[in-house]
């Protein structure tokens, strides 16, 4: 199965926050059988945080996009197909970020690996 990393998911796992990760995403994300994407919503995401000051990453965005290459992950462009299905999506999230991750894992038919309990309101295969 193919897997959508939420932002979150992949900024814990960096700083090495496995206590924060659950045993269930550590697995995904350990499995190399398993092909795991980050959106470039989630780049997206973590530059507006780095630049308003919310976040610090070494190197910045291009830190964390070289970050996601030496690990294995994949990114993922945003299309118009997940643009259109989240327009669509019930107002359960306010988070356009996350969203936008919803209706990519909905569209690309992908596990999403997140500790946000409102995802799984969502008709989504939700993982933690």
């Amino acid at each position: 199965m193919d897997y959508l990393l939420d932002t979150h998911t992949v900024l814990w796992f960096f700083n090495g926050n496995n206590a924060s990760l659950s045993d269930t995403a550590i697995g995904i994300i350990q499995d190399q059988q398993h092909t795991k994407f980050v959106s470039i919503a989630s780049v997206w995401e973590v530059g507006i945080k780095i630049s308003i000051g919310k976040l610090t990453f070494p190197g910045n965005t291009n830190g964390f996009v070289s970050q996601i290459q030496k690990n294995g992950f994949e990114l993922l462009p945003i299309s118009t197909n997940h643009i259109a299905l989240m327009e669509q999506l019930p107002l359960i999230h306010r988070d356009p970020f996350d969203r936008l991750l919803v209706a990519t894992a909905i569209n690309e038919q992908m596990g999403i690996v997140s500790n946000d309990a409102n995802i799984k309101l969502y008709p989504v295969n939700w993982i933690w």
